[in-house]
């Protein structure tokens, strides 16, 4: 089976994984939303942002390291990322532990300690799946951690839901939160048939570390920006505010399904090209584009209907989310353009530029969201600190040209300006969506969409 075939066959699970857990995440955070407000769910949310980067940190980008590997596999190599991960897992969540009273002091939002508590000792869990996960998605083998992970996700509102109905408040989802890692830990260590042994040799982890820390600065720099909401808006704005933002965030992750998946796939698909540089550059290309088309109308589609939707499935409470959904949907969309550009520089073993990059970018959103939420426009700051950080893209691009043929611009230009006109027509006026008439009415737009369908088509054929 060709590589591309390959590609096309696990995003096609990819994306139907994502477009599945859509349609169940939507159903479960309207439940868990309406019952909990916008103040506990907000508390959770914050906990989780703060988990997420201590995750990130710990876990050092050594399940990247096994994914891109381009030898033959070797078990013992598994072996020591097992042991390593266990040993940071260990130390993560002990510093974590000791490190809960400042955090509690700096955000101020009631009972935060105690659920953070719970979460981080999670930590060891979720680190330790990395290993039989990282062997799968080696083999190309995302149908069954799709399938892992849509289980891992039902299992989550099935213990969440039934919790908050009965009064449990934020340990609701913190509780469904546990049982989905262990659950999830499970099934990836059986599916990847991987039997961890303890294994320790001194000039392997000199390797796996000398790649790893390189990737993992460009990413710990890059997940500070799940602190902006609950360090910056939860602190100036509050738990409420939290949750508004935080669910708007959710909304748009639900919809972002495609630039998930494709970012997931080319992690091990690009590795595959890294000693073709042209076949790496229009690779680049045609991800922007499939990208913004698959992206960017189901953004809008759902921005136009915010006024309705939010107070009819979430209720009245959660109006202000309008206010934000924006300019969060423009910073997926505009990530989704560039998502591939920083795949090809990890692939090219450039960590140290896409760090560069997202220096730039939390400089200009951490800061833009601070002075704006603190000083003048209360939690919508966070949205303008996303329109600050647009302009960090320019030196990802400076970057990219450095070592591939430019991608093709052009036609993912016109598409993102249509496209962002019309996610602010209830800021803008509604003449700002007459780009997107014109974008459906070019050949163009036209001829790209067939050649992913027959694509698609190809890839089943061949199966």
């Amino acid at each position: 089976m060709s590589l591309r075939t390959q590609v096309m066959r696990g995003g096609t699970f990819l994306v139907l994984r994502q477009a599945l857990g859509m349609i169940l995440s939507l159903g479960g955070v309207l439940l868990l939303t309406r019952i909990l407000g916008p103040k506990t769910y907000g508390l959770y949310s914050a906990t989780l942002n703060i988990f997420v980067y201590v995750q990130s940190l710990s876990q050092l980008g050594i399940e990247i390291y096994l994914v891109r590997q381009k030898d033959e596999e070797d078990i013992k190599l598994y072996h020591q990322a097992f042991t390593l991960l266990l040993l940071l897992a260990l130390g993560g969540t002990g510093i974590s532990l000791i490190g809960i009273p400042l955090l509690q002091e700096w955000v101020r939002l009631e009972g935060f300690s105690d659920v953070a508590r719970v979460m981080f000792l999670g930590l060891p869990v979720v680190l330790l799946s990395q290993v039989p996960l990282a062997r799968l998605e080696r083999h190309l083998d995302y149908k069954h951690v799709a399938l892992i992970e849509l289980n891992g996700q039902f299992v989550y509102y099935l213990v969440a839901l039934p919790l908050a109905f009965q009064g449990a408040g934020v340990w609701s989802p913190a509780i469904g939160w546990w049982m989905q890692q262990v659950m999830t830990l499970g099934l990836l260590y059986w599916r990847a048939d991987y039997r961890p042994r303890l294994h320790w040799q001194p000039d392997v982890i000199k390797q796996m570390l000398s790649y790893s820390v390189g990737y993992s600065a460009s990413s710990w720099v890059w997940q500070l920006r799940n602190l902006v909401n609950p360090l910056v808006v939860g602190r100036y704005a509050g738990a409420e505010a939290v949750g508004f933002v935080a669910l708007a965030i959710r909304i748009v992750e639900v919809l972002s399904f495609v630039k998930t998946a494709t970012w997931r796939l080319s992690i091990a698909a690009l590795a595959r090209l890294q000693g073709d540089r042209v076949r790496l550059g229009k690779a680049v290309s045609e991800g922007m584009s499939l990208q913004i088309l698959a992206l960017g109308p189901l953004l809008v589609f759902v921005s136009w209907l915010n006024p309705w939707l939010i107070p009819l499935l979430f209720g009245q409470h959660w109006l202000p989310v309008i206010q934000i959904y924006p300019f969060i949907a423009l910073s997926y969309l505009s990530n989704a353009v560039f998502n591939l550009h920083c795949s090809v520089l990890y692939v090219l073993q450039r960590n140290w530029e896409v760090t560069a990059f997202h220096l730039a970018h939390i400089i200009l959103f951490a800061g833009t969201a601070l002075v704006a939420t603190s000083h003048f426009n209360g939690f919508v700051g966070y949205g303008w600190g996303e329109v600050a950080a647009l302009a960090s893209y320019a030196v990802l691009h400076v970057f990219v040209v450095q070592h591939i043929k430019s991608p093709a611009y052009r036609l993912p230009t016109i598409w993102w300006l249509a496209l962002v006109g019309a996610l602010f027509i209830y800021q803008l006026g509604w003449w700002s969506a007459l780009g997107l008439v014109a974008l459906f009415c070019m050949p163009a737009t036209y001829r790209q969409l067939k050649y992913y369908i027959d694509s698609l088509r190809q890839a089943q054929s061949e199966r």
